[in-house]
């Protein structure tokens, strides 16, 4: 079975119950999550072989994050221990036109800390397929920026596939350190994952006829996004999610892919949110799944849409749906009927 690597942060998520409001809360419900962490577990659950490296502190905390990744069978074998702390963020779900917030509480983690003598790459992508991270990750720290260049270079000298997905985060770095950091690790990337928001925020590349405020998407201007992301960095290929959002609990989600000079655009679904947080991170492990299990391209555009929609159905960051689920979804049967 081919082998996937992640590599980043997984975070304590600490979020107020149901739908109240940060001030309003007594009390916060604990579980785990993090971009790349997400992929890997999402992988794991849609039956593929996920390991995930990261550094961890070496006390209960830490093993608590070791063991919710175990749960889902990732292979944490590679996770270094030390430091002091895990990260954490606040959640607070949004309704109706009350946006989601996230509040970051992750400055000295213990990867934001690491070091190349923490991490032996030829040992992690021995016998690997596949090496993903995202924009995030290197937004933690110089030493993670730096991590994530020799990751990449090892992982091209390996022959593995490389995916980054841009996910910019403003609370995290300017959009000029972004452009400049992501900028150099572009060219050593295969498959790049973005939203119309990241690739005009971080190389200024922008959708025309797009408006993500209010909803209005192009399917030309994402296109043309799609090949200068190409033209500028070599990419084999290009995946674009496109959210139309109506409110914080309704959407419409469906995506597009750009590969050999083609572009093949998904069926869209009206998407009732019970958590989006996640959803783009199991968009990329639908992505990345589908194309190891060697689906044409449409195909796999539309396992990931279908494995991200269903996400967005499930409470916490994890995708905890199986490749069986996704595949009925993507083939048509959206009706939400009982299952009995």
């Amino acid at each position: 079975m081919p082998k996937v690597i992640t590599f980043g942060e997984l975070m304590l998520r600490l979020a107020p119950e149901g739908y109240l409001r940060f001030v309003q809360a007594d009390r916060f419900q604990a579980t785990l999550g993090g971009a790349e962490a997400n992929v890997a577990v999402d992988i794991a659950n849609y039956g593929g072989d996920a390991a995930f490296v990261s550094k961890f502190p070496a006390h209960e905390i830490g093993q608590l994050a070791i063991n919710s990744l175990r749960r889902y069978g990732v292979d944490t074998s590679h996770i270094a221990r030390g430091g002091s702390r895990l990260g954490v963020y606040y959640c607070e779900k949004g309704a109706s036109q009350r946006p989601s917030k996230v509040i970051y509480d992750r400055a000295g983690s213990s990867i934001a800390e690491a070091t190349d003598t923490d991490f032996d790459w030829t040992s992690i992508f021995d016998g690997a397929d596949w090496f993903h991270f995202t924009g995030i990750t290197p937004a933690l720290s110089e030493n993670c920026a730096a991590l994530c260049l020799t990751a990449c270079k090892a992982a091209k000298a390996a022959g593995l596939t490389v995916s980054c997905d841009l996910n910019y985060r403003k609370n995290l770095w300017s959009k000029e350190k972004a452009g400049q950091v992501m900028g150099s690790l572009m060219p050593l990337v295969d498959v790049c994952i973005a939203n119309e928001e990241d690739a005009a925020d971080v190389f200024g590349i922008h959708a025309a006829g797009t408006d993500v405020n209010t909803g209005k998407l192009s399917k030309e201007g994402y296109i043309d996004v799609a090949r200068q992301l190409t033209e500028r960095f070599g990419f084999r290929e290009v995946a674009i999610t496109l959210r139309q959002s109506i409110t914080a609990n309704d959407n419409v989600w469906a995506a597009m892919l750009y590969t050999g000079g083609e572009s093949y655009f998904s069926k869209s679904y009206n998407v009732h949110i019970v958590d989006r947080v996640g959803g783009g991170d199991s968009f990329g492990a639908g992505l990345i799944y589908s194309s190891l299990a060697g689906d044409d391209a449409q195909g796999r555009l539309e396992f990931a849409v279908a494995a991200s929609c269903l996400k967005h159905a499930v409470e916490g960051d994890y995708n905890v749906v199986s490749e069986k689920e996704i595949r009925a979804l993507a083939g048509g049967n959206a009706s939400g009927r009982v299952q009995r």
